[in-house]
């Protein structure tokens, strides 16, 4: 379906919005000529990845292709919940546990690009657009942002791989996180790394661990952390990941002789996105694996060519912004956004108040 967008914001765009062109779902020629050209381009910004969460989510392919004055084009990945149309649909870039969305833009995003594709999100006549993207685009996105656009703060860390492992291991790794990785390689840890899915059952295995500590520190039920990890992340979920995308979904898994210690999810493509991490406390601490977990990624994500290394969303946590930039990552402000008919967001952010307040919830 081929429209022009409509000028419905309430902020004016820098073009007259006539002038760009919105095809959806994006034609997959255009989507990878465009992906091919941005430096920063993402898995989850792939059809690859698009069509594995359509039949793991059941959504549907709501892409956007942007055709802008000059010729220039822009995709924007897009869900939309299947069965719920027009006035009643439900879009996200992307929805929540099912990865980093974004514009993915040739050269990378300019302030034109955001400005026409915000302009557009803000016009769309659905319940609930949502865009959680790239953090690089967080300043950008931020100068574009309509006065309507309901917005969630966030924070998460990225690091920049250019000029290979080498440099990237004396220049930008600590000397803590130098001395970690040593350590853990003197500890006798052995390290497993699986393209086949084949490890996806270890990789759970130490999810539930990770569900019950995080459970204990944030004073919150095993049982409804364990529903809530189980709805969002099911192990169904991670062995269709795996056979959908082959080489690009990679296990990684810390051994301690025959007992997993932790294991790391890397989505590697142009770019490498650190997607999940679990561990034992117990094993894991001590050995330092996580640390030569991402050590072993980070270089073959260097190897590779790649330019980021993405190391996830790292929240209000402390301890956790700490380990990243131990290995070089900065942190990134940028923001979730939400266009909206109805008070979503609000009314969502109220009610997980309450339930925190009833089982005493402590964050990080």
């Amino acid at each position: 379906m081929s429209v022009s967008a409509p000028n419905r914001s309430r902020q004016e765009p820098s073009r007259p919005a006539e002038e760009v062109r919105v095809t959806s779902p994006a034609p997959r020629d255009a989507w990878e000529a465009t992906l091919a050209a941005d430096p920063h381009a993402l898995v989850t910004y792939t059809p690859a990845w698009t069509d594995f969460v359509c039949g793991a989510a059941g959504c549907e392919d709501a892409s956007r292709l942007y055709e802008l004055p000059g010729g220039r084009r822009l995709v924007l990945p897009t869900l939309r919940t299947r069965h719920l149309r027009g006035a009643l649909a439900v879009e996200a870039s992307f929805p929540p546990s099912w990865g980093m969305g974004g514009i993915v833009a040739p050269g990378g995003l300019r302030s034109e690009d955001a400005a026409a594709v915000l302009a557009d999100l803000a016009g769309r006549d659905v319940m609930r657009m949502s865009l959680r993207p790239n953090p690089l685009d967080g300043e950008t996105l931020r100068a574009a942002r309509p006065p309507d656009a309901v917005t969630k703060p966030l924070l998460a860390h990225v690091l920049d791989l250019q000029g290979g492992f080498g440099r990237v291991w004396e220049d930008r790794f600590s000397g803590t996180a130098r001395t970690a990785v040593r350590k853990a390689e003197r500890s006798g840890i052995t390290v497993e790394r699986d393209t086949s899915g084949r490890l996806v059952p270890v990789l759970y295995k130490l999810y539930d661990l990770s569900i019950d500590r995080w459970a204990a520190q944030q004073h919150e039920p095993r049982v409804l952390a364990r529903l809530r990890g189980h709805r969002n992340d099911p192990r169904q979920k991670f062995e269709a990941m795996a056979r959908a995308l082959g080489d690009t979904c990679r296990i990684w898994v810390a051994w301690c002789g025959t007992q997993p210690a932790a294991a790391i999810l890397v989505l590697q493509g142009k770019n490498a996105t650190y997607s999940r991490g679990m561990m034992d406390k117990e094993l894991a601490g001590p050995t330092r694996a996580n640390y030569l977990l991402h050590q072993l990624a980070i270089e073959e994500a260097c190897e590779a060519g790649c330019r980021d290394y993405h190391m996830g969303e790292s929240g209000l946590s402390a301890s956790l912004a700490q380990f990243k930039t131990r290995f070089g990552a900065r942190p990134y402000a940028h923001a979730e956004y939400h266009f909206e008919r109805l008070p979503i967001t609000t009314l969502d952010r109220r009610a997980r108040a309450v339930v925190k307040r009833i089982v005493g919830f402590r964050g990080s």
